[in-house]
């Protein structure tokens, strides 16, 4: 069913898949870019029904992040995203982030209902008053009077987590005395008319609804949401339930450890009690969970944002029958606010987002044999890359499996869904023909090859004087530990390392987590888990050794010092384990040979599918000019 046409507002859709609006970091500017263009074009080829653009900002006081799109600057990107996504409906995103934005870019203070300070940058907002509610809705009807013009299909309206609205509608940020204090729904209900006059009744108005804030004390609750959607479903012609605000920011956009299609019972809630059509969202990313959804009357649509920027031929692939590259909800790539601005991609597909810059590759030039070395990930992009390209290729792996690195981090604890993605790559490279040589140590190179030999454990900077001290890998890999308590070194503060905590945990082995930062995991903070990491860490029982180094192992404890006192101290350990950095594995001398993944630097799968596609893609480019 996902595959179908439906119709909105006299408009058809070629498939009920939804690629919902979502931060890119794409813009040049404050506007929609070429590189805007390239990706929704790549997502609509690919048989995306509706796509929504980045939410753009409707008027000059909301300014969130440094290239969030400003819809008076947005016509002519609108215009081109339309030409290119044919026959795709676009719909323009709109909306304001309140008290949720940032003063860092206009130098000016946050516009919000109330004086509530937002939870997470602890900013005190102005108060709106009359003339900034005025300009606020003619901001809407403006940005929809310009979307229309630029010939878009109609507009989605943001009244989710992040958005101005929701804080207007909710009780825990609106503590106003006026009649928008009175009756919290009154400014989305003058949006939602003001827009609709310049769509008129032949374009799409989409609204994105909080409709569980999870805070029940004073936040939206599904049983009010229902209310208002059924109260609004002559003014939109689709309704997007949604949950969390900033009073519980990890809820929005979970990763892997929240099970895809966690909003299921809320969107089956609205549906059952709105008259308009609904859309599940909320980390779908398997097309027969959508499909499961479409027929048990969950909704109408489905959105499916993060599966198609893992691939972006998830509808075509779906109606041929085949299996889209897995989306494993890791948030490594796609989740792009943060202080580095990077480009959304993904891990499993890192030409997402950069389709401008990574054209595909025309022609293989003469087919070559082709040697690569190296199963892991690096290693199964190279071969599926070059068996794609028509090279006849040779996929040597020294283990009885292939997949590397991929399939211990899958072991690791909640993220069981890495393993998807290794086996995705390895179906793949048998799909196409790839000849697989498994146990196999390969000592020498002859003619073109690519080498992806994965990594070994890195140094300890801490003494080993006696005890039991193992490396990541090994353990996962089945290395049994003594019984008693166990210490588990992060030097790192990734997933890795809570990771293991946690899986130590639920095998009821008393775990002590030693990390020399104020905060275990803090590189999670890049992924939005920072804050449920130690949340399941201290549920768990596992204790946290923060601010502090290893210095010493013995048998029986280790002897940890405080980063900034340098005092020492005991903890029981009958054994270790290392989760730190690794290093490159070198062993096959062939110089000049090309190389990719952990061989060249151990990092994230991201780097290594990366490397892997770009050696390939270089050997073809060598090919062409044979």
């Amino acid at each position: 069913m996902i595959t179908e046409p439906i119709e909105l507002a006299g408009r058809t859709a070629p498939s009920r898949v939804l690629f919902g609006p979502h931060e890119t970091n794409l813009g040049r500017g404050r506007v929609l870019s070429d590189r805007h263009v390239a990706y929704y074009a790549r997502r609509a080829e690919g048989g995306a029904g509706i796509i929504v653009t980045e939410t753009a900002s409707v008027h000059d006081s909301d300014w969130p992040y440094e290239r969030a799109p400003l819809a008076a600057l947005c016509g002519p990107g609108l215009s081109s995203i339309v030409d290119a996504c044919r026959p795709a409906l676009v719909l323009a995103g709109l909306g304001h982030a309140g008290s949720q934005g940032s003063s860092a870019y206009n130098q000016s203070a946050l516009w919000a209902p109330s004086r509530v300070p937002d939870v997470a940058s602890r900013e005190l907002p102005m108060e709106m008053e009359d003339a900034e509610i005025s300009a606020l809705v003619a901001g809407f009807r403006e940005a929809a009077g310009l979307a229309v013009e630029s010939g878009v299909d109609g507009v989605e309206i943001d009244a989710g987590q992040y958005s101005l609205l929701r804080q207007f509608t909710s009780g825990l940020t609106n503590q106003r005395g006026d009649v928008y204090g009175t009756d919290r729904t009154r400014l989305l209900r003058e949006v939602l008319r003001t827009v609709r006059e310049p769509l008129g009744e032949g374009r799409v108005l989409g609204l994105r609804l909080s409709c569980d804030e999870l805070a029940p004390w004073a936040g939206i609750t599904p049983e009010q949401a229902t209310v208002l959607a059924r109260d609004l479903a002559e003014l939109v012609d689709y309704l997007v339930p949604v949950r969390g605000s900033a009073m519980s920011a990890s809820a929005t956009r979970p990763d892997l450890h929240t099970e895809p299609g966690f909003n299921f019972d809320l969107c089956r809630l609205i549906t059952r009690n709105s008259r308009t059509r609904t859309v599940l969202q909320g980390s779908v990313v398997d097309p027969a969970q959508a499909r499961r959804a479409l027929e048990d009357g969950v909704a109408a649509l489905v959105e499916m944002t993060r599966a198609q920027i893992a691939d972006p031929d998830l509808v075509v692939k779906t109606r041929a029958g085949r299996a889209p590259r897995p989306c494993v909800l890791s948030n490594q790539k796609c989740r792009v606010r943060d202080n580095r601005n990077p480009i959304v991609s993904c891990i499993g597909e890192p030409r997402s987002g950069h389709e401008t810059e990574d054209p595909p590759l025309d022609g293989a030039g003469s087919p070559r044999e082709v040697l690569v070395v190296g199963g892991g990930p690096a290693g199964l992009e190279a071969a599926r890359v070059l068996a794609l390209r028509g090279h006849r290729v040779e996929l040597a792996e020294r283990a009885d499996r292939l997949g590397g690195m991929v399939r211990l981090a899958a072991l690791v604890g909640g993220r069981g869904r890495l393993a998807r993605l290794a086996g995705w790559l390895e179906d793949e490279v048998r799909r196409l023909g790839v000849r697989i040589a498994l146990g196999t140590e390969v000592t020498d190179v002859p003619g073109a090859a690519i080498l992806a030999t994965g990594s070994v454990a890195g140094p300890r900077k801490y003494a080993v004087h006696s005890g039991t001290v193992v490396d990541v890998a090994d353990f996962l890999g089945g290395f049994e530990l003594p019984p008693g308590p166990v210490v588990v070194a992060d030097p790192v503060g990734d997933a890795v390392g809570v990771g293991v905590a946690e899986l130590l945990a639920s095998q009821g082995k008393q775990t002590t987590i030693v990390s020399q930062d104020q905060v275990i995991g803090t590189q999670l903070a890049l992924t939005g888990d920072l804050a449920d990491a130690n949340a399941r860490l201290q549920r768990a029982a596992v204790a946290l050794a923060k601010r502090s180094l290893l210095r010493e192992v013995h048998a029986g404890h280790v002897v940890v010092e405080d980063v900034f006192t340098t005092e020492r101290r005991r903890l029981e350990a009958v054994a270790v384990i290392h989760c730190g950095h690794r290093l490159p594995a070198e062993t096959l001398d062939a110089p000049g040979v090309p190389r990719a993944g952990d061989c060249v630097a151990p990092r994230t799968i991201h780097e290594a599918i990366l490397d892997g596609r770009r050696a390939a893609l270089a050997l073809c480019r060598e090919g062409a000019h044979l």
